[in-house]
């Protein structure tokens, strides 16, 4: 049940999002090689777009994990209002 305050309390698993990033990666980068030596340029173009994809997904992470756990949005953000009318 939420309590309002999940915004203070909230924690994000940005280092389980990082190593899935490292993995996915390696592999997106070994089925990019092997499907081009293979000779299917198709799964190879497949694989390198996964890869970037992957790519920007962990620059994101990477860049979360800099700001910090104390990270507060700016000024033009509007701040967290809890629902109206919910008691525990």
């Amino acid at each position: 049940m939420p309590t309002g305050s999940e915004p203070m309390t909230a924690r994000s698993p940005l280092r389980a999002r990082f190593w899935l990033s490292v993995w996915g990666l390696a592999w997106a980068t070994f089925g990019t090689v092997i499907f081009a030596l293979v000779g299917r340029p198709g799964w190879a173009v497949a694989c390198g777009v996964l890869w970037l994809v992957v790519a920007v997904s962990m620059a994101v992470v990477l860049r979360r994990m800099h700001q910090g756990s104390r990270w507060q949005p700016g000024r033009d953000v509007p701040p967290y209002l809890p629902p109206e009318g919910r008691r525990r």
